[in-house]
């Protein structure tokens, strides 16, 4: 099982970004997705839940209105679009399966400063 995670970390206050994350090595389209970050001195905090068919979602209070998860099974990736970006969103920024043990993406540091 992989998962690859991607998109550009660094960004103004205010801004967007989009994160993808590809996934191999299972059935994809039979799992929920999820984001999760872990701030600096935190602890990890789940962002935001796809389900299988995609029809589903569920986020964090905190970024609820910001930030959009998807998926393509097609092309077994997940999304997350962020929005309206602010220096608490800064984290590391990782995607996960449930399936079997669970797996983890390598996470991608997410930095929101001017």
């Amino acid at each position: 099982v992989q998962l690859v995670a991607s998109g550009r970390g660094l960004v103004q206050p205010g801004g967007s970004l989009r994160l993808n994350c590809a996934a191999s090595g299972f059935t994809f389209c039979n799992y929920n997705m999820r984001w999760y970050r872990q701030a600096p001195g935190k602890e990890r905090e789940l962002v935001a839940t796809i389900s299988s068919s995609g029809r589903t979602t569920d986020y964090a209070d905190s970024v609820k209105g910001r930030f959009t998860i998807s998926r393509d099974n097609a092309a077994s990736t997940v999304y997350l679009k962020m929005n309206s970006l602010n220096p608490e969103d800064t984290a590391v920024y990782y995607c996960y399966t449930p399936y079997l043990r669970g797996y983890w993406g390598q996470g991608i540091q997410v930095t929101v400063t001017t």
